[in-house]
């Protein structure tokens, strides 16, 4: 089955764009497009998609917004932040609410299919530049909730990159108690996204960048 991916931005060149090229790979399909974040919302509840592409910067509600009540209504579908901004407060934001991966709209194009793949497979990739400029913005957890000794193995494993399947290969489990696993860590940490708590397990150690 091929990744399904939602492309929202506000400009409609660059959502041609994006579905020109991804449609090349055989396993990915655009099954979507918004132009602002409210419409983003409503097509994830439609269409349910596996990845969205967000655009940060656009009218009637901003991606940031859109990626938050994603995340939040309809947590199987993951968001990468893809924009032309690349500032502090925006990176530290697109993470906080939620987002999986953030790439610069000038991405080569291999990148993004890739980064779409990993997200897709639930792979958090943190550079140790982006790790640390996260680490300084975002407080780790106040009193999380303590996890289970599998819990904190699955914790470990996601904050070294690796992909649910590679997860459930290492632990002898299957995808799905991997997903049910990782649910119980971000309700426990009280975060939103798997960067979150793989930033989190380096901050108290669990692994080093």
């Amino acid at each position: 089955m091929p990744i399904k991916i939602l492309i929202v931005d506000d400009h409609s060149v660059v959502r041609q764009g994006l579905r020109m090229f991804l449609s090349l790979d055989p396993e990915l399909e655009v099954i979507g497009e918004a132009n602002n974040g409210q419409e983003a919302i409503e097509l994830v509840k439609k269409l349910q998609p596996d990845v969205v592409l967000m655009d940060l910067l656009m009218p009637v509600m901003d991606g940031i917004t859109a990626t938050q009540r994603i995340r939040q209504e309809y947590p199987d579908s993951e968001v990468i932040a893809l924009t032309s901004v690349l500032e502090d407060a925006s990176v530290v934001n697109a993470v906080r609410a939620g987002a999986i991966g953030y790439l610069l709209k000038d991405t080569q194009a291999d990148e993004l299919c890739r980064a779409i793949k990993a997200a897709a497979a639930g792979q958090v990739q943190l550079s140790p530049r982006a790790a640390e400029r996260l680490m300084r913005e975002i407080r780790a957890p106040e009193s999380p909730e303590k996890l289970t000794d599998r819990e904190t193995e699955v914790l470990r494993l996601l904050a070294l990159g690796k992909a649910n399947k590679e997860i459930a290969s290492a632990m002898h489990i299957s995808e799905t108690t991997v997903k049910t696993h990782v649910s119980n860590i971000l309700m426990k940490l009280g975060v939103p996204s798997r960067t979150q708590a793989a930033l989190y397990a380096v901050r108290i150690g669990l692994v080093t960048q």
